[in-house]
Parts: C-alpha cells; sequence; structure tokens
C-alpha cells in the first residue's frame, strides 16, 4: 500500500506538471468567464420563469374574484326566487373561491419575494462577473506582455550564442590570416636575399656562365700585363729589323 500511495502521488505531480505546461491561463480565464456568464443566463432565465408563472397565478386569482360577484349576485336571485337550498350552494362556492383566492394571494406574495431575491442575486452576480472580465483581461494582457518578453530574452539569449561563435570564426580567421601574412612576408625576405633560385634554370649551367665570365676576366687582366711589359708595339717592330 506505500509503495502504491507513492507512485500515485508521483503520478499525480507529474501530471500536473505536464498539466501546467500544457495550460494557457488566457484559455482558463476565458472559460471560467464564459462558465460564470452562463450562470447569470441561468439566473435571468429563472426570474422570467418566476415573473411568468407569478403571473398565471394574479390572472388565476383575477378570475377567481370575477367569479365571486358571479356567485354573489347568484345567491340574492336564488333568496329572491325562494330557493334557499340553491342560494346557498352559491355561498358554498363563493367561500371556496375565497379559500382559493388566499392561496394564490399567498402563493404570488412567495414568488414576489422569490423575484427580488433573483434579482438582487442576479445584479450581485452580474457585478461580480463584470469584475472578474475586467481582472481576466488584466490579467491576460500581463501574461501576453509576458510571454513577448520572455520570447524576446529567449530571442536575445539565441542571438548571443550565435554572436558568440561567430566571434571564435572572426577570430581564428583572423589567426589564419595573421599566420598567412607571415610566411607570405617570409618567403619575400627569402626572395629577396636569393636564397630561392629559379629552378628553371639548371644548376650546371649557371655555373659554366660563371666560369666563362671569370675566365674572359683573367684573359684580358693578363693581355693588358703582357701589353705593358712589351710596350708600343711600333717600338718592338724597329727593335727587332735592327
Amino acid at each position: 500500500m506505500g509503495l502504491l500511495s507513492r507512485m500515485t502521488t508521483i503520478f499525480k505531480s507529474k501530471m500536473g506538471r505536464l498539466l501546467d505546461n500544457a495550460e494557457d491561463p488566457r484559455e482558463t480565464l476565458d472559460y471560467s468567464y464564459e462558465k460564470q456568464v452562463e450562470l447569470v443566463r441561468n439566473v435571468k432565465r429563472g426570474i422570467v420563469e418566476v415573473v411568468t408563472s407569478k403571473r398565471r397565478l394574479q390572472l388565476q386569482a383575477e378570475r377567481a374574484r370575477q367569479s365571486l360577484v358571479k356567485l354573489d349576485g347568484q345567491a340574492r336571485q336564488a333568496l329572491e326566487a325562494g330557493r334557499e337550498d340553491l342560494a346557498r350552494i352559491a355561498l358554498q362556492r363563493k367561500q371556496a373561491i375565497l379559500y382559493e383566492i388566499e392561496g394564490l394571494d399567498t402563493q404570488i406574495a412567495g414568488m414576489e419575494q422569490e423575484q427580488q431575491k433573483l434579482t438582487v442575486a442576479e445584479a450581485r452576480l452580474g457585478a461580480k462577473v463584470d469584475a472578474f472580465r475586467a481582472k481576466k483581461e488584466t490579467i491576460k494582457a500581463q501574461y501576453s506582455a509576458a510571454e513577448a518578453q520572455v520570447r524576446i530574452g529567449e530571442a536575445l539569449g539565441g542571438i548571443s550564442e550565435e554572436m558568440a561563435e561567430v566571434g571564435m570564426a572572426v577570430e581564428r580567421a583572423e589567426n589564419k590570416t595573421e599566420q598567412m601574412r607571415a610566411r607570405a612576408g617570409a618567403i619575400d625576405a627569402l626572395a629577396a636575399e636569393g636564397v630561392l633560385d629559379d629552378p628553371t634554370l639548371p644548376s650546371d649551367t649557371l655555373d659554366a656562365e660563371l666560369r666563362k665570365i671569370s675566365t674572359s676576366r683573367t684573359v684580358e687582366t693578363e693581355l693588358e700585363a703582357m701589353k705593358r711589359q712589351l710596350g708600343p708595339a711600333p717600338q718592338r717592330q724597329l727593335g727587332s729589323g735592327s
């Protein structure tokens, strides 16, 4: 029994939370207002029924009073005709109708009191329903405003998270850009220092060309030195002829 009771309590608790999450207080307030309005309508219908019944009794009492005059006249006519027995019957009917009228008047008075009570109750209930309607509209407006604020807050929270991710992506892009710029600067420096040669030019051809230039310079230097040692060309020829 203890375990079953605990399970029942847990189930009710969970169902209560589910219903609370699924419940829209605005719909609940509107439903409550409609039920109260229906109660007011029922009270008004009750008042109409009481008034109708009272009016029916009043008409019945009025007809009974009219018959009293007739019975009284019939009793007088019977006495004048020497028919005391008929006069007695007419007066007996008159007394019965008087009792009936008395009962009708009592019922009419009771219905008037009931009508007054229902009228007062309807007025009070109507005032309460009007006050509830104003209050529910205020609560609905406040709830809608709070709901809008929650949606805005959630949207702002989502934007903040997205902006944080965007900021991290921007930071990564900036870091990669700086790394790429650093590599480009290093390559430029190496190219300026001549470290990076043209791969299309073979290395042996370059060496051969450099050797040709060096050899040519050496030959020219030695040739000039020999010319200075031998002197001008015409003097060398005269000396050899003599």
